[in-house]
């Protein structure tokens, strides 16, 4: 499956629950154990096989309805190879967008550092 937005992510934003500049949002690292369900997954209890969970993305910006932020870091990341990893709205923990393609996708984790560098095309992170 291609890069896409949960409807429930498109459901938060559109009914003014999220806010991409002031909430906090977060990225989990996935295993391919994880089969998605943009229609029904909901809630990140919806999501398995958890390899990492990022700290709050930082510096979120939204222009022209484009979601754009600083890349992911996440410190010290050893297990299973991520093929995938899904965006999360932190307080609900409702689902935002699930990315199986971009930079550094899939990578197996060796202890050290991984980035997830956003897209820097016309759409970066999603687009509205």
């Amino acid at each position: 499956m291609a890069n896409a937005l949960y409807d429930s992510g498109r459901n938060g934003f559109l009914t003014g629950a999220f806010n991409w500049n002031s909430d906090t949002f977060k990225v989990i690292l996935l295993s391919s154990a994880y089969t998605v369900d943009i229609a029904n997954h909901v809630y990140t209890s919806s999501v398995g096989g958890t390899v990492a969970i990022s700290s709050g993305i930082a510096t979120t910006t939204a222009s022209s309805g484009i979601a754009d932020a600083y890349d992911i870091t996440f410190s010290s990341v050893a297990g299973t190879t991520a093929t995938q990893f899904v965006l999360f709205h932190d307080s609900t923990k409702k689902l935002i967008a699930h990315f199986d393609t971009g930079t550094n996708i899939p990578v197996t984790p060796n202890g050290g550092d991984i980035t997830i560098q956003w897209s820097d095309a016309a759409n970066k992170i999603f687009k509205l």
